[in-house]
């Protein structure tokens, strides 16, 4: 049993933690169920959820959501489109959003899926002071499908 500053009370039967809450105008709580003998505390519940709400609602603030953007191309794609599409994935990567770069095989384009994994080696080069490559190329129907995830500082 711990009092509501935070003194040990002693182990004591359930009646008397109880009826001490009572006198005091406050709840008994449990706040060590799998300990032997189960640790209640003296305090006020609804002061206690509130207070956690707050400190989830901070831990939620602090949190940052990756989200996941996408940069298309073809496997023929122009150099200047390339250098293009490469600075949107290395900007991606710096805003800390992971990058899905996918290269779209169009009628009997996809014999040539090398030309593709070359091109996406070469983007994996170009933004690799700001990314890693999580997912190495791989073939997934019409597309070939890399992933890029922001570096970790």
């Amino acid at each position: 049993m711990i009092s509501p500053d935070g003194k040990q009370l002693g182990v004591m039967p359930l009646r008397e933690g109880l009826r001490l809450a009572a006198e005091r105008n406050m709840d008994l709580v449990e706040v060590a169920p799998t300990a032997k003998p189960p640790v209640c505390r003296i305090m006020d519940y609804g002061k206690y959820r509130y207070e956690q709400s707050k400190r989830d609602r901070e831990a939620k603030k602090r949190q940052k959501i990756i989200s996941v953007k996408e940069v298309r191309m073809s496997p023929k794609i122009d150099e200047h489109d390339f250098q293009v599409k490469a600075r949107n994935a290395e900007r991606f990567l710096k805003d800390g959003d992971k990058v899905k770069v996918s290269v779209r095989f169009r009628g009997r384009e996809i014999v040539h899926a090398e030309l593709a994994d070359k091109r996406l080696g070469e983007l994996a080069g170009l933004v690799r002071d700001y990314g890693v490559v999580e997912s190495p190329p791989k073939l997934e129907g019409r597309h070939m499908i890399m992933i890029l995830a922001p570096k970790q500082d």
